[in-house]
């Protein structure tokens, strides 16, 4: 997880200084062309939706739950592998518990 963030971050830090901070109209502008850098593009906001609902439905749909929905869908793998290590440290490696939560793992 520390590796993938901070591969992440650094790359981030790359792209946005060079390129600036347009992401949003590259993306969408890609996947309206039609072509696999857009394909590519449709798969990965699937994976971020998954993502969001997964946060989102571990917490229950609470407030927090759904703020953590919104953290994963836009902050992506940044955002979801400070939160998997953490939660992780939380739960003593009790994979179980990490990907239901605590009430679900508790009656499976």
């Amino acid at each position: 997880m520390v590796a993938i963030f901070l591969v992440i971050t650094i790359y981030t830090v790359v792209v946005i200084n060079q390129h600036g901070m347009g992401l949003l109209e590259v993306f969408f502008r890609d996947m309206l062309a039609m072509g696999w850098p857009g394909q590519f593009n449709l798969d990965f906001m699937c994976f971020l939706v998954l993502s969001a609902l997964w946060l989102s439905w571990r917490h229950d749909f609470s407030g927090a739950g759904l703020a953590l929905g919104v953290c994963g869908f836009f902050g992506g793998a940044l955002f979801l592998s400070v939160y998997l290590l953490v939660v992780s440290y939380q739960v003593n490696g009790d994979i179980k518990v990490l990907l239901l939560g605590e009430k679900r793992s508790a009656v499976a």
